[in-house]
């Protein structure tokens, strides 16, 4: 034992271990070290911080938490009540004047480069904090070592990168330092709400950076968690991946996570022939995913066949249509607004296609409180306008919706 820590003492008095740190590892090794550590600091902020904490949609084992809590610390000085409160302020005002980092308000190139800058200006207000910061950890070790004393933790990570790996690791702990403030303040907050492909139309600008979320924990789903805010699961489409989901699988396989809510699956049962309640309340519940099959099955292909009638003089009009067409109301810009009449009046059958998918909204929306019957009759004669308008995509998927359930069939 004296031994070795004779031979400890060494190293650490050497020259050799300035340079080269205890560990003594290859340059492709502390390459591969580094990446490890930053992708356990994402797995901690997209499990803990945002998917447990911020939206409680995932639960921890206590011990997990503290393992992910102790990290944040170390790594980049994160407080949880902060974060948390924070990004149910930007759900809760989302592209509004109050939202903390709204592209669609600052600028994007505001939030993508000075994303840090407005997450500390936020954690300042005190009404966020007590606003938003319900239900986060108030233990003694978080009043009395995590809250009060954040720089500690970066400090100690500063130190131990650079014991473990000498000289380079002052390199290792910048990596460190700038990885979380740049991707997740910074690229998912501003990219997220700038640019990408959007699933679903929901009330904000979050788009999908990608559809495979490898390197930010599966945050670059950012329009899938916008449009489902209480969902552990990010991926919605067979062909995306949310590793974040993959590590959550994992750990609730030995016990230490288990899923709470997931986005919901739209059901059918091809036996039903008539609209019923049942159908309606599936409806409802899937809205998102009906008005995107609403926009793939109907309102592109009518789109590709009027097009194909129009003159050349009229085709330069109905550019970007299919993009505009589709966009969220509340998103749409003054020039948009008129660019979208313009198209409406110059065609009579885009025109009704683009009604009947606003009629199709205002069904559920409008009257939250009123009785299942009176928006089931809604449903059922905008079905019955529909089955009537000669247009056949539109007929087909008016019989459509009869066939949603909130079960599958047994047949």
């Amino acid at each position: 034992m004296m031994t070795d820590l004779f031979i400890l003492f060494g190293k650490l008095m050497s020259f050799d271990w300035w340079i080269n740190g205890v560990l003594d590892l290859s340059v492709w090794q502390k390459i591969l070290a580094t990446f490890i550590m930053v992708q356990f600091t994402i797995i901690s902020v997209t499990l803990y911080l945002h998917r447990h904490s911020a939206h409680n949609s995932l639960d921890l084992h206590p011990a997990l938490k503290h393992v992910f809590r102790f990290w944040l610390w170390l790594s980049t000085g994160t407080n949880t009540k902060e974060w948390t409160a924070i990004h149910r302020k930007h759900h809760a005002k989302c592209e509004t004047e109050d939202d903390p980092h709204s592209p669609v308000k600052k600028g994007i190139n505001t939030v993508l480069f000075s994303g840090a800058e407005l997450y500390k200006e936020e954690a300042s207000d005190q009404n966020t904090l007590k606003r938003y910061g319900q239900r986060t950890p108030e233990d003694w070790i978080e009043r009395k070592v995590y809250t009060p004393y954040k720089l500690l933790g970066i400090w100690l990570m500063a130190t131990i990168d650079l014991l473990l790996f000498g000289v380079a690791g002052i390199t290792v702990w910048a990596i460190q330092m700038i990885w979380i403030p740049f991707f997740a303040a910074g690229v998912i907050n501003g990219l997220g709400h700038w640019w990408g492909y959007r699933n679903f139309e929901c009330k904000d600008a979050a788009t999908n950076i990608s559809p495979w979320g490898f390197f930010i924990g599966g945050e670059e789903l950012h329009n899938n968690h916008h449009t489902y805010p209480n969902s552990a699961k990010l991926s919605v489409r067979k062909w995306e991946f949310d590793i974040g989901w993959m590590w959550i699988r994992l750990f609730s396989a030995v016990g230490l996570a288990k899923a709470k809510n997931i986005a919901p699956i739209a059901q059918t049962d091809l036996a039903k022939t008539e609209l019923d309640k049942d159908a309606l309340m599936a409806i409802i519940h899937n809205r998102f995913h009906v008005l995107s099959e609403y926009h793939k099955t109907v309102l592109v292909p009518v789109l590709k066949e009027q097009k194909a009638k129009m003159e050349a003089s009229e085709k330069s009009l109905f550019k970007k249509a299919k993009r505009l067409l589709r966009k969220e109301p509340l998103l749409i810009k003054t020039c948009e607004s008129q660019r979208i009449e313009a198209m409406l009046e110059n065609n009579a059958v885009i025109k009704l296609i683009y009604e009947k998918s606003q009629e199709l909204q205002e069904i559920w929306k409008r009257n939250p409180g009123s009785r299942f019957q009176e928006k089931l009759n809604e449903l059922a004669e905008w079905c019955q306008q529909a089955e009537q308008s000669g247009i056949q995509s539109l007929e087909s998927f008016a019989e459509s919706l009869k066939v949603y359930s909130l079960s599958p069939s047994t047949s």
